[in-house]
């Protein structure tokens, strides 16, 4: 099973998820970038995975439907344009042409109703968990979308993460802010500047990774907490406190 970066807009990335002669597109925001894939790869799709609502992760599903019609899986809580398949936790997504079965996780906080999708040592979590950083809190509470991140942190640290913004050197930035002395970010500051630099993508990343660099899995951590504590003004003792305060100061 190959797992394709296919750049859209400014700074997304849809997921092509391909196995022999069939693909699935995870968050497709438009249909034209797909379709060319397929078509230059003779690829044939056989569903569609949708993390949550915003038009730059669904936009695409009623075009690519037009050309097939195949299953559109999404959260069940929330208007996904094309929808055949409402999941929430505890489903599972089916995809006999990839050989592959994903696990549904519900991780509300960038929107309401947001799902992620895990298996074959991958997780397609859309905006909640990005490169060193995590997605803006437009329906959700700190306490939910750390909630959130806490089930990505107790998945298997070989975990591939695809989230869906090419947000890597920015978030890096902010991290740095936070942990300047923080060995491992400055090891993968290095790692993914040439990256850009090459015009390659920073993604996949891994659960073990994150755990590492990423502020906002590592609330609990002595320097993180200072650093929080020291923004505010004031100590910060649990760490959903100090989530709240990341996510705030990073804007």
């Amino acid at each position: 099973m190959k797992i394709i970066p296919i750049p859209a807009f400014e700074d997304n990335y849809i997921w092509l998820i391909c196995e022999g002669r069939h693909a699935a597109a995870v968050d497709p925001g438009e249909a034209g970038p797909v379709l060319d894939y397929l078509e230059r790869h003779g690829l044939g799709l056989v569903a569609i995975l949708n993390t949550h609502h915003h038009g730059d992760h669904t936009g695409g599903n009623e075009d690519l439907l037009r050309h097939t019609a195949v299953p559109v899986y999404g959260p069940r809580h929330e208007n996904i344009p094309g929808l055949t398949h409402p999941v929430g936790a505890g489903d599972t997504v089916q995809l006999p042409e990839l050989f592959a079965n994903f696990s549904v996780l519900d991780v509300p906080g960038h929107t309401a109703g947001h799902v992620a999708y895990y298996g074959a040592n991958s997780l397609f979590c859309g905006d909640t968990l990005f490169a060193c950083g995590c997605g803006k809190l437009f329906e959700g509470t700190p306490a939910q979308m750390a909630a959130s991140l806490h089930k990505f942190a107790a998945l298997p640290d070989e975990t591939r993460v695809y989230c869906a913004h090419e947000y890597t050197l920015t978030n890096i930035d902010f991290a740095k802010s936070v942990e300047p002395a923080n060995a491992a970010l400055l090891q993968r500051e290095t790692r993914d500047r040439q990256a850009r630099q090459q015009g390659l993508p920073t993604l996949p990343s891994t659960i073990a990774l994150e755990k590492a660099t990423n502020p906002f899995l590592r609330c609990d951590q002595p320097a993180v907490i200072e650093a929080a504590s020291r923004h505010v003004g004031h100590a910060l003792n649990d760490p959903v406190s100090v989530f709240a305060v990341l996510r705030k100061w990073k804007k």
